[in-house]
Parts: C-alpha cells; structure tokens; sequence
C-alpha cells in the first residue's frame, strides 16, 4: 500500500487530473485487483485527489456501494455486469457519484440510445477488459468517431493502450478524456510523459 501511494502521489506532481482505479474480481474479468480498503485508504491520504473507479465486475450493485461509501467520485460499469442497468446507473447517481457507462472492444453502442440521458460519460475500451500493457485495437477508433457524432454533448473516456502515438488521434475521433497506464508507469518520466500527451492534443 506504500508503494502504491508513493505512485499515487508521483503521477499526482507529474501532472495527472485523476486517479483511474481498475477493479476486476476474477469472474466478470481473468484477472483480480483492488477492494474499496484501497480506494478508502487512498481517499484518506488524497483527500482532494479525483478517483475515477471502473468496476469490471459482475455483479456490480453491492460493490457500487462500496466503492462509493470508500470515497469514489467517479463510477463506471459495464451494461452485460448489470441486470438492470438503468437501476445500477441510477443508484450511481444517488449515491453522489458520476455514472459512466463502458464499452468493450466488440459492444454495440445501442444501449446508450436508452441510458444516455443518466450518463456523465462513456468509457470506451480500446484493448480487451482485464490486463494492462495491451495494444490499442484500431477498429475502436471508429466506434469512438460514432459515438460523438451520435452524442456530441457526451464526454468519451478511452482506456486501453493510450499513448503519445495515438492519442491525437483518439482526440480527432472525439475522445475527451485519456486513461493511461503503461505509458506513464513504464516510463522514466512521468511529467514527461504527461506534459508530451498534453501536447499532442494542442491544435
């Protein structure tokens, strides 16, 4: 958990607007990561810091609750972890979170025509759900292109392989906000890293 923080609080002086905090519980997703203690324990020391927290989870209504309780200000769920999706977004918004819906590489973009209107914003994968360090898959470039023109006012979040090759070009297609992971943590200069992303989305 040290050393967690200690990350936390570099990518923070480097530059980062929020922290992205991938949750995935072995079922919806092949992979297990973080429970709300995390996210409560970084809420303590960041008090100020915005956590975005993507729950790869299924089901999601129990742990949108505590994930919420443990100091989320953002959560985003995917339509297939949900039976009722509607109720699950609205009890984001309840709770006094922002709701975002995610979409994975091969989802239809369908279900935003009814569930739009309780979104703060979409999250487009660009890489398959459940493992980090993966390639941008191409093909999304034009579901992101799809969904600003169908939904101009939506924010779109892409997550999955950002880097400073392809985010001007996520940027064209109507991308507003950028998860970046590898590119920042495997590199030898956050600030760096960050400052030249900036810059590629200066006109």
């Amino acid at each position: 958990m040290t050393c967690l923080g200690e990350e936390v609080d570099a990518v923070k002086k480097a530059g980062a607007d929020m922290i992205h905090f991938d949750v995935m519980d072995n079922h919806y997703v092949p992979n297990l990561t973080f429970g709300p203690p995390v996210c409560l324990a970084l809420r303590k020391r960041f008090q100020d810091l915005p956590i975005d927290v993507h729950l790869m989870v299924s089901p999601v209504d129990d742990l949108i609750r505590a994930f919420a309780k443990a100091g989320a200000n953002r959560i985003s769920i995917h339509p297939d972890a949900s039976i009722h999706l509607d109720r699950s977004l609205q009890l984001i918004k309840e709770l006094g979170c922002e709701a975002g819906l995610v979409l994975n590489p091969a989802t239809s973009i369908d279900c935003l025509q009814w569930s739009h209107h309780r979104l703060d914003f979409v999250l487009v994968m660009t890489v398959n759900p459940g493992f980090g360090g993966q390639t941008l898959i191409p093909e999304t470039i034009k579901k992101i292109t799809k969904i600003h023109e169908q939904y101009p006012q939506l924010p779109i979040c892409v997550d999955g392989g950002v880097t400073t090759e392809n985010i001007s070009s996520l940027a064209t297609a109507g991308a507003t906000e950028f998860v970046a992971g590898s590119a920042i943590f495997n590199s030898t200069d956050y600030a760096q890293t960050i400052t030249s992303m900036r810059q590629q989305l200066t006109p």
